[in-house]
């Protein structure tokens, strides 16, 4: 990316695509069912961040709890609430620093720090939900983290990730912007 430069239009918005691609991961996450899943016969088990369904032999309905009924279900959503928040946030700060034609690098830096932050309240979600799911939800069988659970991962890294790209742009703010004379390593035979 530093490379091609930030003034190629192509090249300019890489850093707002990959932010709203992982909004889109974060909002599949949270609406989706997939957090635990469980399809052991009689058995089956399927919960989401917010509510735990179970469904035995020959009853045709899931049999659903909420998962805000617990301090732990409650401190889990929040903190994966509150990181996703921050994440759309910094989208659309980051749409805004990048649209305007003079790109102000202390703001992008101050959006990699934002980054960090959703970062940390992502983890402590991811952390929380599986370690205090096991320990107080009833379980049989084989049960297995799945795919929402993957996207809230997926988020977080790529929240992690981003940020150090955020952070880290401002120092090549002179290659950027076209203030150094570049430099040939091709000589003449």
């Amino acid at each position: 990316m530093v490379q091609c430069g930030l003034d190629y239009t192509r090249c300019r918005w890489i850093l707002p695509l990959m932010l709203g691609i992982a909004v889109i991961f974060g909002l599949i996450a949270l609406a989706g069912r997939g957090w635990l899943e469980s399809e052991s016969f009689p058995y089956q088990h399927q919960a989401s961040l917010w509510e735990s369904c179970t469904k035995f032999n020959g009853d045709p309905d899931w049999t659903c709890i909420s998962l805000m009924d617990y301090a732990w279900g409650r401190a889990a959503a929040a903190t994966f609430l509150l990181g996703y928040i921050i994440l759309v946030i910094c989208f659309a700060l980051a749409i805004i620093a990048f649209a305007i034609d003079t790109l102000r690098f202390n703001f992008i830096r101050g959006i990699g720090g934002l980054l960090f932050a959703a970062a940390v309240f992502s983890v402590m979600a991811l952390v929380i939900y599986p370690v205090k799911f096991t320990n107080e939800i009833y379980m049989q069988g084989v049960n297995m983290f799945s795919w929402a659970y993957g996207f809230a991962w997926t988020t977080t890294i790529m929240e992690i990730g981003l940020g150090f790209f955020f952070c880290c742009l401002p120092n090549y703010e002179d290659e950027i912007l076209g203030n150094v004379k570049p430099t040939y390593f091709y000589t003449a035979p």
